[in-house]
């Protein structure tokens, strides 16, 4: 292969790539859940209480967005609650954009004690150039926002801009009315 197509080839694969506006925009676009998986409450699996969403952006529906929901079932402050992007393209099907943790319940391998409290991890557009399609341990804030599971799911329903989340979470409706302004 000359150097200009592999140069040209390089090129492509970075213009599909997400920059970081893209990715920050995905992030807070509005958008509605589609559908729920289980419709309601969680399905055990793996130790794990598990939900899968199915999200569309208000203004552009071809989007393809999804939401994984996890709760260890030992370890309750244990979970994970992530936004993927699903991408047009076969060798990248899925890009973890940002995923809200509660305390692993492990002592932090990190200066940091990360593992110990709450904290979000969100992708760059560097580690997708370096071939990562989940955010690495790197990028990742320390938070007071969210303490527990269900004051986890209505900030990340806040941040990532589901507008139609208290229909699918009635749990999180009654916990949003007391705890909107504190939680923020």
């Amino acid at each position: 292969m000359s150097e200009s197509s592999l140069a040209d080839q390089i090129n492509r694969e970075y213009e599909s790539m997400l920059t970081n506006q893209q990715i920050q925009h995905l992030i807070v676009a509005p958008k509605e859940i589609e559908s729920r998986d289980p419709r309601t409450g969680f399905k055990p699996e793996n130790a794990h209480h598990r939900c899968n969403l199915v999200l569309y952006t208000i203004s552009q529906p071809q989007e393809k967005l999804t939401v994984f929901i996890r709760q260890s079932m030992k370890h309750i402050e244990n979970f994970s609650i992530g936004l993927r992007y699903h991408t047009n393209d076969q060798k990248i099907p899925t890009i973890t954009l940002v995923r809200y943790n509660g305390p692993h319940g492990e002592y932090s391998r990190h200066l940091d004690g990360h593992y110990a409290k709450p904290h979000i991890h969100r992708i760059t557009e560097e580690e997708l150039i370096d071939g990562y399609v989940q955010p690495q341990e790197k990028h990742r804030e320390i938070t007071k926002r969210y303490q527990t599971f269900d004051e986890a799911l209505i900030t990340f329903f806040n941040d990532v801009n589901v507008l139609n989340y208290k229909d699918y979470f009635t749990s999180q409706r009654q916990l949003a009315i007391f705890d909107e302004h504190s939680i923020n």
